[in-house]
């Protein structure tokens, strides 16, 4: 198969292109890189610049590379952004998703993987995470999130396309030191910051519900969470049309955020101890990911540790 990846030459994107790579698949990436980069992919993929609210150019490049199906990792994913500018948000998030999957239907491709996200979850009360958890999100990017899921099945239903909807959970670490993630966005990268900085990382809140008082999170390494898409884009050649699968991408494990700085410290060697400031709103204590219906539906497992994701994370930031 062709797959065409929209966003494929960004952090998690360039690692979805590798894993197809990997698994003798072709990609097609379309990006406007203004995030990504084209240094980011192999040789064998073939990058077209441009946004998926370009529908003309959308039709020429499912025309001309024979496409057969779409993996759409593409979307704006800050969440502070997301409150302060929601109709940017909305825009690029459901218009470009509303445009992509009407350039998908009208070629004729029937197979569709959408990157959703553990946002969609706002802040469950549970010790894991299902499917079936109830979704409330509590800012933009999390609205726009569930809102393209539902457009996507809406989608599969009315035009027999096979979907499939990943809810990632926190992402971090590299496959290769040039595939890091450089932005300074996630926990992982944040620590890093401040590490390097010479400045103590910084823990909101020691007086949770949690075994150490710290937030509970669940940790994927980015190269499982590629294999996931690749996972996911073989079990829907084997989908009924219209047919949907909607699966948790996590780890199933929680490391409590003085876990994971205590990690840190150990595989970056810098030792310094982290300042314990106010809860911040909104921090729910714990949120782990049930990844049954993963391994049930994709045929898929994370298989690396969060050692693992630290120390390639590390190995690719540019200020150690």
């Amino acid at each position: 198969m062709t797959w065409l990846i929209t966003g494929g030459a960004g952090y998690i994107g360039a690692h979805v292109v590798r894993a197809l790579d990997e698994a003798g698949e072709s990609a097609v990436v379309l990006d406007d890189l203004s995030t990504g980069a084209e240094g980011r992919l192999p040789a064998s993929a073939t990058l077209v610049q441009g946004t998926t609210l370009d529908r003309p150019l959308l039709d020429k490049v499912f025309a001309d590379h024979a496409i057969t199906g779409v993996i759409h990792t593409a979307a704006k994913k800050q969440v502070g952004e997301s409150v302060s500018v929601p109709l940017r948000y909305y825009h690029d998030n459901i218009e470009g998703l509303r445009v992509l999957l009407a350039a998908t239907v009208a070629a004729g491709v029937d197979s569709f993987v959408l990157s959703s996200s553990a946002a969609v979850y706002g802040m469950p009360d549970v010790d894991l995470v299902t499917e079936s958890t109830p979704c409330a999100p509590m800012n933009p990017y999390g609205e726009t999130k569930l809102a393209g899921e539902w457009l996507v099945r809406a989608t599969g239903r009315a035009h027999g396309l096979r979907t499939a909807c990943l809810r990632y959970f926190n992402v971090a670490g590299a496959a290769v030191p040039e595939l890091a993630d450089t932005g300074v966005f996630n926990i992982v990268p944040m620590v890093f910051e401040r590490l390097t900085d010479g400045v103590p990382p910084q823990i909101f809140g020691d007086d949770y519900p949690t075994e150490d008082g710290t937030c509970v999170r669940d940790y994927i390494h980015v190269v499982d969470l590629a294999e996931a898409h690749a996972a996911a884009a073989r079990a829907l050649t084997a989908a009924t049309p219209g047919e949907d699968i909607t699966v948790n991408i996590g780890s199933g494990h929680g490391v409590s955020v003085r876990e994971l700085i205590d990690l840190i410290n150990d595989v970056t060697g810098k030792h310094i101890d982290p300042v314990v400031l106010p809860r911040r709103p909104g921090d729910p204590a714990r949120v782990v990911a049930s990844t049954a219906r993963a391994a049930e539906a994709l045929d898929w497992r994370a298989r690396l540790t969060p050692r693992d994701m630290v120390t390639s994370a590390w190995e690719g930031w540019p200020g150690r």
